[in-house]
């Protein structure tokens, strides 16, 4: 490039600059609650417009801000609902065990324990274990709570259920489970039993919730977990030695039920 071309260039340059109107500040503010909006985002109609037009489609109720409301919603209601229940302990354990395998009949007469004890039974509501739970409960008299979810391929509520809620978030469910237990009782199970056990056990390891008492029945089942979380787990430093001992492995029903409700009530 020449001396020319440059020169070219820089007065192309400055006479860019030269042309660009000096900015100004925005003059207008609106203010839509705690949030000022200015310039080209300024909505066109007032939030009480906005209210009072009538709507073509319901997809509002899918935003965001909707579905804080209905969160907050699912709280009040799970809140109310569980307010005065007293001293709770939680079963958790597969949907997919069936009525004729020992898990059943082992959660069955743990939770009869627990509610001749004087405990309330808090499920997921669903089948398998958690019907187990809550049957065993009902028949001996006890609170059988159910804390259901919306999935697709879930039935709903067992019928061994005389408290039940269904929840649309997983985490307002879980906020729920460790709010209202003193203990939980852990049978076999897939994923979600894992998912449930874990998120209480991790709460409590870093102190954002009381300690509670934690029992996994079936040391066939959840030896080898454990095993592996004292071998490799531990010996790479990813877990304290005394975090072992937040939880009790046990394959008699007594000590389950015994270990569970150790743990001050609320």
């Amino acid at each position: 490039m020449n001396s020319q071309d440059k020169g070219n260039v820089a007065a192309g340059n400055d006479g860019a600059a030269a042309d660009k109107p000096d900015a100004t500040p925005f003059e207008t503010t609106y203010h839509k609650g705690p949030v000022i909006l200015r310039g080209d985002m300024i909505p066109q109609e007032s939030t009480s417009e906005h209210l009072l037009r009538p709507d073509d489609t319901p997809d509002w109720l899918h935003t965001d801000p909707w579905r804080v409301l209905r969160i907050q919603a699912e709280f009040v209601d799970g809140f109310s609902a569980l307010a005065g229940l007293g001293p709770a302990v939680a079963c958790f354990g597969s949907a997919r065990t069936g009525s004729d395998e020992p898990a059943y009949a082992t959660a069955r007469e743990a939770a009869g324990k627990l509610a001749r004890s004087g405990y309330a039974v808090i499920t997921g509501g669903g089948p398998g274990v958690m019907e187990a739970a809550n049957r065993g409960c009902a028949e001996a008299g006890g609170k059988s709570v159910g804390l259901g979810i919306e999935l697709p391929h879930e039935e709903g509520i067992n019928p061994w259920v005389n408290m039940g809620i269904t929840f649309r978030y997983f985490f307002v469910r879980k906020v729920m489970f460790m709010k209202y237990s003193s203990g939980a009782i852990v049978f076999p199970g897939g994923f979600g039993t894992l998912d449930e056990a874990f998120e209480m056990l991790t709460l409590i390891q870093t102190h954002k919730a009381k300690t509670m008492p934690v029992v996994f029945f079936g040391s066939e089942y959840w030896q080898g977990l454990f095993d592996w979380i004292e071998g490799p787990v531990t010996s790479h430093g990813m877990i304290s030695p005394v975090d072992r001992t937040l939880v009790t492995i046990t394959d008699d029903v007594d000590e389950a039920v015994r270990v569970a409700t150790s743990g001050p009530t609320r």
